[in-house]
């Protein structure tokens, strides 16, 4: 019996030492292994950043065979272009509503209620004595709804219009409402120089509001 479990101690410690010896090999493979690994990825590394740096080499080397004059005209300042605003003749300024907003010739596809504030057709240009200068354009909340806020205008107030070089003030002398029928109709006196302003009435789809403004003075 004795003998039995000597026997039986000895084989569980070989096959410890067996597993042992197994685990250390495996061990040693894999560090061997991992180090390899990391070798030929330091190595990659090294290459891609060689690469990489021969690339910049080349840029430079290529900046630099640039001719001078022709280094001139890529480096030199971009023409810029014109400012939008450059091609109004124009502007119509309210300061009680906080309205600046520009014009253009009456024969620009661009002088429309869609685009911008619309010289009527049979409107005179501000210059011309005893003339009426009319200008239409939309009210309500869309983005060209240049004249949203005529409806807080009273007569007293002042409207100013700028055109070639001159500045031409106003003051509102009568307000008064129109049904819609396609047709403007004017009240004025032909005797005075006058500013005519026409939007859709506020909250009323029937009507549309016309403002008589007459010239008191202008400055050069």
């Amino acid at each position: 019996m004795q003998d039995y479990n000597k026997r039986k101690k000895n084989l569980i410690f070989g096959y410890l030492l067996l597993f042992a010896s197994i685990y250390l090999l495996s061990m040693n493979y894999l560090s061997k292994k991992k180090d390899k690994v990391f070798s030929e990825m330091n190595f990659k590394l090294y290459a891609l950043s060689d690469e990489v740096k021969n690339v910049e080499e080349d840029a430079e080397s290529s900046s630099s065979s640039i001719p001078e004059e022709e280094k001139e005209i890529i480096e030199g300042p971009i023409e810029q272009e014109k400012p939008y605003e450059e091609y109004y003749i124009g502007y119509i300024e309210i300061p009680k509503i906080n309205l600046r907003k520009g014009f253009v010739t009456p024969s620009s596809p661009d002088n429309d209620v869609s685009k911008n504030v619309q010289i009527v057709e049979t409107s005179d240009m501000p210059d011309v004595n005893n003339g009426n200068f009319i200008l239409a354009a939309h009210s309500g909340n869309s983005y060209v709804s240049y004249f949203k806020d005529l409806y807080l205008l009273n007569k007293g107030d002042y409207a100013y219009v700028t055109y070639q070089g001159v500045k031409y003030v106003y003051k509102i002398t009568n307000i008064y409402l129109q049904v819609k029928t396609g047709q403007i109709g004017i009240y004025r006196d032909n005797n005075k120089t006058t500013l005519t302003l026409v939007t859709c009435t506020k909250d009323d789809e029937a009507h549309q509001t016309i403002y008589i403004a007459e010239l008191i003075s202008k400055n050069i």
